[in-house]
């Protein structure tokens, strides 16, 4: 008996330990599991990139969606000769491949163990527009609003609206048979796609499109047009008849119906890459519609919103969206959002309905508002319809419901809307009923669910919210699931209505189809891939959805304990605060506010915030090895971030990347120590006094090419670009105040930039401040006669301690001001940004300082009455361009910058549409960072400044951006008070 019993504890201690080994080994991201010949191969016959590192191939395990696989590798072709070469490479070794675009697929579409082929980064043109036939070619690496910025010139678009089109690629939308907001009136992918140029799984081209055109080989054909005559009667009984159903193979695409030529391309779509490549997709085009109009209809509860859907739709609207409450209240705590959801939501409705009507008649779009407000009032809902007529507003809500999905995932914390159940479709009918039975569902398992999108094809996104990281709350998935589906059935919807399937939903298509219709997609699989390489495990022979293995926060994952430097209580923990990156993609799109600069540059995955998140992130809970937090690998990840928060601003999660740099450096620098460069920059305010002194000395540098080499060589500072130029007189207090204050007082907090480099803005704010009739306070520190500083430069270092010593010396000499009440006003946003954001995570109470602290535009904007009582203007009608530093954009300044300007008799002010200028403080005169820092501000802002004439001003409010302008267009740029002192008499 004691022999079984040490017998039996030395079996479990033994598998346990097994167990533990394997769970450890199976969080690493382990060297690719593939035959080095074929990395050979690749290498020598592709001209593109070929990573087969641990960092590239972590960074492209996940999407959006629950799951982790880590790839075999990844490349980014040049050309299709590339991706041709590839996929014939992977097929002779039996490798799996799976295309990828966004990698923005919220079912785990993007994820496998296959070389992956990124299509994103250099195969995105279009490449031909037929507006007289309203059709387009295009690669499938274009990103949608890209397409449709190409397209607006010719008054038309391509009308598949979906809300991720900042950076959702064409190829991702046909693989998913995308939908969109306005789906009820131009339909989905596959009813817009007319064609597709494809590569078979054996490197073979062909055309896909009508069965007259289509070039695929009869070996193919023959079987599929077959395989649709024999089971033409089970697909009309099976496949669910609503409005919304990706799920599955479209193989009644296989059966002519009404006389309609059967298109064996609607086969493809929405096939997830798993039939085929595709190179080039032939699109149908629309019109833009001249008038839109927009009402806003609000619901004192979610069912009655449910239940109105059917009544709205009706009306012949162009979309019926849903914002739920969660929605609402999230939003309000997004700065970006927060000044929309004032303007157009009333009181505290639990539901919103955004209805769109659009065409080219405007009394008709205006009739059809007014219909539906009088709809609302027999309904029981009078005076419930916020009417949006303006466009700019329009497109301010609608941008706040385009985000809905990540405004949903920025919940704190570990428990997140979990999507697997979202894109379930039901008749308009049993809308409300369904919900409503779905809601008590999540109440029973104890969790609730958050809901938005379309209400107007009965296809809601709905995710309950769980903590994946714990098997329990696994299991309550996997139970919601199934009895989620299961009603679904019950109601004849669609289980999958828009995202498509992947390795959340393909597992249960037997349940919804039968296992004839699954036998059916299994045919079609093996003939158009016999192999099974391409993107196997999705639609056909898949894995369970809850296979834990396959999540990103597998068994075992836990992330290492750091002494963090910053305080990241309010994010839970600095690995939550990596974590609330859900790989979204919002990082990835090229429109003119401020994320990501470096992606835009390089347009690499390593690049972008998301990149950078998802490094942090595998480093942290060790799956690129023990010491990756700190290894130059990491490193080499964070350098190109600017820091432009941007991200802080525009990632709907919160991701706040220039945050968790300063940490990270932190962390880096301990480890390999400072390099004199860094630290140069980093103790620039401490030393500037005496640098001052030596004026003469230490400009010689700009005029001595060997001098800049030497700099280059030695300290890695760009010998290609000027230093700034030290000034042997810098500001000086004129004492602790100035002016006689009839209209107030303020404190004036001069920073090291504008203090030692270009005193002469200081001078005019001094100047405009007086004449404004302000008295202005100089602030100083009681023990020493150093001036004050923010702690910018040794942030920029990662020296927190160094930092929390300047910022807490500041704040003690600014409180006494803030006390009565004044307000603190800084030149430089760098600067002036740090006090109403780092400190807060430097220093205690320091919120006073922060709400009282102000940009002098800002203040000016505020201060200044639009009539300017006291004071007079020049009025001689000047041309003004003017770039926002990315920091008053991230934190919703560069308005007030403008309306300042629109007070200015005589100016004419117009924004520059750009991002970052590309210098960033240091960063643009790191010799290795020049080319990069040159290509961030030739993408918008060097051009415009180019092509303004010479007698338009530039205004730039900062230092580092006044060098650009000037180092790359070769103009002179002002700060903003400068041109207020010059218009002033």
């Amino acid at each position: 008996m004691k022999d079984c019993i040490l017998y039996t504890i030395s079996f479990w201690v033994k598998n346990l330990l097994n167990i533990t080994a394997y769970m450890t080994a199976s969080l690493n991201i382990q060297p690719a599991a593939t035959d080095p010949k074929l990395v050979q191969d690749l290498r020598q016959n592709l001209s593109g990139e070929v990573l087969f590192d641990a960092y590239s191939r972590g960074r492209y395990s996940t999407d959006a969606s629950i799951y982790q696989m880590t790839p075999l590798g990844v490349v980014v072709p040049r050309n299709w000769d590339d991706v041709i070469t590839t996929v014939q490479i992977c097929a002779e070794y039996r490798v799996p491949v799976l295309a990828r675009g966004g990698g923005t697929s919220q079912c785990g579409q993007t994820v496998g163990e296959a070389v992956v082929i990124d299509l994103s980064k250099h195969l995105n043109r279009l490449l031909e527009v037929d507006i007289d036939n309203a059709r387009a070619v295009v690669e499938p690496g274009l990103v949608l609003d890209q397409l449709n910025a190409q397209l607006a010139p010719h008054r038309h678009w391509f009308p598949v609206d979906v809300s991720t089109a900042s950076r959702a690629t064409i190829g991702g939308m046909a693989g998913n048979n995308s939908c969109g907001a306005r789906s009820i009136y131009y339909g989905t992918m596959r009813n817009n796609v007319a064609a597709l140029d494809v590569i078979l799984a054996s490197g073979q081209r062909a055309h896909v499109g009508t069965l007259a055109e289509t070039t695929l080989p009869k070996i193919l054909t023959e079987p599929l047009l077959a395989l649709g005559a024999r089971e033409a009667k089970e697909i009309g009984l099976r496949f669910p008849d609503v409005q919304r159903r990706v799920g599955g193979y479209n193989i009644d695409a296989l059966v002519a119906k009404n006389g309609n030529d059967i298109n064996l391309a609607h086969l493809l779509v929405g096939s997830e890459g798993t039939l085929a490549l595709s190179e080039r997709i032939h699109l149908n085009l629309a019109p833009l519609p001249t008038y839109k109009l927009l009402g806003v209809c609000h619901f004192p509860t979610f069912y009655s919103a449910m239940d109105a859907a059917q009544h709205i739709v009706k009306l012949g609207p162009r979309a019926v969206e849903l914002v739920d409450r969660t929605m609402i209240e999230l939003s309000r705590d997004i700065p970006m959002f927060r000044a929309t959801l004032e303007q157009f939501v009333s009181g505290e409705p639990d539901a919103l309905l955004l209805v769109e009507f659009a065409g080219e008649d405007q009394n008709q779009q205006q009739q059809s508002l007014q219909q539906l407000v009088e709809l609302m009032g027999d309904l029981g809902f009078p005076d419930a319809v916020v009417r949006a007529t303006d466009p700019a507003f329009q497109k301010a809500i609608w941008e706040v419901r385009k985000a809905g999905l990540n405004i949903m995932m920025s919940m704190k914390g570990d428990g997140k809307p979990v999507s697997f159940i979202e894109d379930c479709a039901v008749r308009l009918e049993d809308l409300a009923e369904y919900t409503d039975r779905l809601t008590k569902v999540f109440h029973k398992h104890g969790t609730t669910g958050t809901w938005y999108a379309h209400a107007s094809v009965g296809c809601l996104h709905v995710r309950p919210v769980l903590n994946l990281k714990l098997d329990t709350e696994a299991k309550k998935m996997r139970a919601i699931a199934e009895e989620a589906f299961s009603m679904v059935q019950e109601y004849k919807g669609s289980h999958s209505g828009e995202h498509g399937d992947g390795l959340v939903r393909s597992e249960f298509h037997e349940k919804m189809f039968g296992r004839r219709m699954v036998e059916n997609f299994a045919e079609v699989k093996n003939l158009f891939d016999p192999q099974r390489i391409l993107n196997p495990g999705k639609i056909v022979d898949p894995s369970r959805m809850d296979d834990r293995t396959l999540f990103r926060y597998k068994p075992g994952y836990k992330t290492q304990a750091l002494d963090t430097a910053l305080d990241w209580s309010t994010d839970h923990g600095f690995a939550a605060a990596v974590e609330m990156c859900n790989n979204n993609g919002a990082c990835r799109k090229r429109d003119a506010n401020v994320m990501c600069p470096s992606f835009r540059v390089t347009g690499d995955e390593q690049h972008v915030t998301r990149g950078r998140a998802n490094t942090l992130r595998l480093a942290l809970s060790g799956q690129l090895g023990a010491d990756a937090f700190t290894d130059p690998a990491t490193y080499s990840a964070m350098q190109l971030c600017v820091s432009c928060k941007g991200c802080k601003r525009e990632c709907p999660t919160g991701v706040d990347m220039a945050k968790m740099k300063i940490e990270f450096l932190h962390h880096y620098y301990q480890r390999h120590g400072l390099p004199l460069r860094e630290r140069l920059v980093a103790y620039l305010p401490r030393y500037a006094p005496t640098a001052a002194r030596l004026s003469a000395l230490l400009n010689l540098r700009n005029h001595s090419h060997l001098l800049a080499q030497a700099g280059e060589k030695l300290l890695g500072l760009s010998a290609q670009r000027p230093l700034p130029q030290w000034r042997s007189k810098p500001f000086r207090e004129p004492g602790a105040s100035i002016g006689k204050g009839e209209s107030g007082e303020v404190v004036l907090l001069v920073d090291t930039f504008n203090r030692y480099f270009e005193p002469h803005i200081v001078d005019a704010a001094v100047s405009v401040l007086q004449r404004a009739g302000f008295k202005v306070h100089f602030p100083t520190a009681d023990t020493t006669n150093r001036p004050l500083c923010c702690g910018r430069t040794f942030l920029s270092a990662g020296l927190v301690e160094k930092a929390r010593e300047e910022a807490q010396r500041s704040a003690n000499a600014l409180r006494p001001y803030v006390e009565r009440g004044m307000k603190i006003v800084g030149l430089e946003p760098s600067c002036l940004f740090g006090l109403r954001d780092e400190w807060r995570n430097l220093i205690p109470n320091t919120d006073e300082i922060a709400q009282q602290s102000l940009l002098i535009d800002e203040f000016l904007a505020e201060n200044l009455d639009d009539n300017l009582d006291g004071l007079t203007w020049r009025n001689d009608n000047q041309r003004v361009l003017v770039h926002g530093h990315c920091h008053q954009k991230a934190f919703g300044a560069f308005p007030r910058t403008l309306d300042l300007l629109k007070k200015v008799p005589g100016v004419q002010a117009e924004p520059i549409q750009s991002s970052c200028c590309g210098m960033a403080g240091a960063f643009g005169y790191q010799a290795e960072n020049f080319d990069v820092s040159r290509k961030m501000g030739e993408a918008s802002l060097l051009p415009a400044v180019r092509e303004a004439g010479a007698d338009t001003l530039i205004v730039a409010n900062g230092t580092s951006c006044r060098q650009q302008i000037r180092d790359g267009a070769q103009r002179s740029a002002q700060h903003i008070i400068e041109l207020i002192d010059q218009q002033m008499l």
